[in-house]
């Protein structure tokens, strides 16, 4: 229990400023990518098999390929409202477009393959509706709290979701599990701290790492109806890391770091 309750403390937060760091060092674009990685979803639904099982697990994998375009409306409106609001003003915005995409699919009866294949061919479409990203500028300054704050948020995530999942059920648990922290943690701050085309950049990025995502997903809500955790785990997350080294092999040099 105790063991479990450490890992819960230590694996996210560790894996938020992991990625936080690599964005610093190669740009929006990698950060974005890197961001929508399963980093805090992925445990979220591990401690969730092994707490409440396998097919509730299942479930809720299924449920969080669904709510990967209530990211995405997230960042739409996100990066629209921004070019001319303030972040706090552009968030509210974001929160409130992955609400409007995230409630009607609570309803929506599909499999984990039906659900994987409508989200890809979103996926494939996304990127046309966000605004022209510029390309990246230099930070002035980039505040070492910031990595702390985004770590706390992934944290009381994982708790949030891990102690209350049982009562919300295999659904609203993997909807809750792809609550867009990392994109609006991110954000914030490199909107703040950075520069609002920075901030476009890496939500635009996230798009293409959604892929990986949904994969490893995928992969994950097939599995655990018949092999162990272990197993599910190891193959769901081998499958996201082939398609995610398929996608950052794509993407382009930044000019300048930041995030």
């Amino acid at each position: 229990m105790y063991g479990l309750l450490a890992l819960k403390l230590t694996l996210v937060p560790s894996l938020i400023a992991a990625v936080t760091f690599a964005g610093r060092r190669w740009g929006a674009s990698v950060a974005g990518c890197l961001a929508a990685f399963p980093v805090v979803a992925g445990p979220i639904l591990f401690f969730v098999a092994i707490e409440q099982g396998q097919s509730f697990a299942a479930h809720a994998a299924t449920a969080a390929i669904l709510a990967v375009a209530g990211n995405i409306g997230f960042g739409i409106a996100y990066s629209w409202v921004s070019r001319t609001r303030s972040w706090f003003l552009s968030l509210s915005a974001g929160w409130a477009a992955y609400l409007g995409v995230i409630v009607p699919s609570i309803l929506l009866e599909v499999s984990s393959l039906q659900a994987a294949v409508l989200t890809m061919v979103f996926l494939s479409l996304a990127s046309r509706l966000y605004p022209q990203a510029l390309p990246n500028v230099p930070s002035s300054g980039k505040p070492r709290s910031d990595v702390a704050y985004r770590m706390l948020a992934g944290l009381v995530l994982v708790l949030a979701v891990t102690v209350f999942s049982g009562s919300l059920g295999p659904r609203l648990a993997g909807l809750l599990a792809v609550f867009p922290v990392m994109g609006s943690v991110l954000a914030v701050f490199s909107h703040r701290n950075v520069s609002q085309p920075f901030a476009v950049g890496l939500l635009k990025g996230m798009v293409q790492g959604f892929f990986a995502f949904t994969m490893f997903c995928w992969v994950l809500a097939t599995l655990l109806e018949s092999q162990s955790i272990a197993v599910s785990f190891m193959m769901a997350l081998a499958a996201a890391v082939v398609v995610q080294a398929v996608l950052m092999r794509r993407q382009p040099r930044p000019n300048s770091k930041g995030g």
